[in-house]
């Protein structure tokens, strides 16, 4: 006779701020108040319940980058998750910021692979072990993925004393060190995106007893669990409209699941009492904000988009515009990802640019050859591109057209300011800060090469303040709709 018990496992990922609900065809979806209401409903429903979030708490409203993440600690703390593993945009703030969050955090935040390299010791907790009933045991370990150390650069001070080990061999080494405690379920909180969570999953020993895989950071939406060497991998989609939830029945005698079901649960009023109390706190912060950011800045003549990251926009059209106008660059490349909402207007409020814009960072620019500057676009438009991997991308501005043949990875057409483009001509890219820190990765630019040119300059200390002044000096601002890049 099997010995069984039963496993609730609840989780989020990339919450980014959501935490109002919004109105989708009449009715109210997501908000962590709904959230929390569906929380406390399954804990008191069910006996062994886990909240678990794979990362990104962080960025993408008001009422988090106003107070700088404190505001959020403070909802999530109400929110009382049973276990956090680090996404990207936690470190947004600055790691030492991040170091500060977490003691202000009630809740424990776990990762295994962020590391100071000269001294091999862990930031963070490496893992947690969990214990919702009497002898269950369950195991989780944090992942993150390498595009935190890309924003960890930007830091004078520690930017250069911090490293990622690579996944598959720090979860190995958890999984050994651990091997005789009795862990009846070992669960990966990743942030490292959809299609490396498989790659991890296909290269993870089964003698490590890895059973599940829950991810983040793609965003990716599932009507099921994918399953790879044995190993469910799941995600909540993106914000607080859905939560995942196992019910998982745990074979304690092997130590692994008899079976289990999954399914993303829509948070709506209808199954999710409200949490009034969260709801008073994130009001509080909202009435705040409402004052700060509800001025009128411009009207577009429709709602403009921004869908898609691999792809021209509108939206990235009209900023980049700005930008270059503004700067007087000859080329801006805006990263699509700074880019945070999906449409704005027709109505432009304060606000709406500041939650397009969360980061705000400032702008350089670089002095590069054509032929360097032929080599930065072939990065961009890298197979990754356009195959769902999570790359980085960019919206440019008028002054460039670009004519790309995927088959071939060949620019047959490259043109600024309507001339074409000489390897031995000279030209000015303005570039913001993250990307600015990270050209070798991003655009295959050594910027030692590229000071050869002439230094590279920080010509903007950040960006809303350029998009507030050109918007609000316009009465109505129309998308230029002229084409910048022409992908076959």
């Amino acid at each position: 006779m099997k010995d069984l018990k039963k496993l609730t496992l609840l989780h989020s990922n990339d919450m980014h701020g959501d935490f109002l609900a919004e109105k989708v065809d009449g009715k109210l979806v997501g908000g962590v108040s709904l959230l929390s209401g569906y929380v406390q409903k399954v804990r008191s429903e069910e006996e062994n319940v886990i909240y678990a979030i794979s990362g990104d708490m962080f960025r993408g409203s008001l009422i988090d980058s106003e107070y700088k993440g404190i505001s959020t600690i403070e909802i999530m703390n109400l929110l009382g998750p049973d276990v956090v593993t680090l996404g990207n945009h936690e470190v947004d703030y600055g790691l030492s910021h991040l170091l500060f969050l977490e003691k202000c955090a009630k809740f424990p935040i776990i990762n295994s692979n962020m590391y100071i390299s000269q001294t091999g010791t862990r930031l963070f907790r490496s893992h947690l072990i969990l214990e919702p009933a009497s002898g269950m045991h369950i195991l989780f370990i944090g992942i993150l993925t390498e595009e935190t150390l890309s924003m960890t650069k930007r830091d004078p001070l520690i930017g250069k004393l911090v490293n990622i080990e690579e996944a598959v061999s720090e979860v190995g080494k958890i999984c050994n060190a651990y091997r005789t405690e009795d862990i009846d379920l070992t669960v990966l909180l990743t942030h490292i995106g959809f299609e490396a969570d498989k790659r991890l999953a296909a290269s993870l020993d089964p003698d490590w007893g890895v059973d599940l895989i829950i991810g983040g950071h793609s965003h990716t939406y599932l009507e099921e669990p994918a399953v790879v060497n044995g190993i469910p991998i799941v995600q909540a989609a993106v914000g607080t409209d859905q939560i995942g939830r196992f019910d998982i029945t745990i074979d304690m005698d092997g130590n692994c699941i008899d079976s289990y079901k999954w399914e993303l649960i829509p948070i709506t009023p209808g199954n999710c009492p409200k949490d009034k109390a969260l709801e008073k706190l994130i009001n509080e912060y909202k009435k705040v904000t409402d004052q700060k950011y509800e001025r009128v800045i411009t009207r577009f003549p429709i709602i403009y988009t921004h869908p898609a990251r691999n792809q021209e926009t509108p939206l990235g059209r009209i900023f980049s515009d700005i930008l270059q106008d503004s700067l007087d660059v000859d080329v801006m490349f805006l990263g699509s990802g700074s880019i945070r909402q999906t449409e704005i207007g027709p109505i432009v409020r304060y606000q709406d640019i500041s939650n397009c814009f969360s980061y705000d960072e400032p702008v350089y620019r670089v002095i590069v050859t054509g032929a360097q500057l032929k080599k930065m676009l072939l990065r961009v438009f890298r197979d990754e591109a356009w195959n769902g991997d999570h790359t980085e991308f960019y919206q440019f501005s008028s002054n460039l057209f670009v004519h790309y043949i995927k088959d071939r990875h060949e620019i047959v057409k490259l043109q600024v300011k309507g001339k074409n483009v000489r390897d031995d001509s000279l030209y000015s890219v303005g570039i913001v800060e993250y990307h600015y820190a990270n050209t070798k990765d991003f655009l295959d630019l050594d910027l030692s090469e590229a000071k050869a040119n002439g230094m590279p300059r920080k010509i903007s200390t950040g960006q809303i303040d350029i998009y507030e002044e050109w918007l609000s000096s316009r009465e109505l601002v129309s998308d230029p709709l002229n084409t910048r890049m022409l992908i076959e």
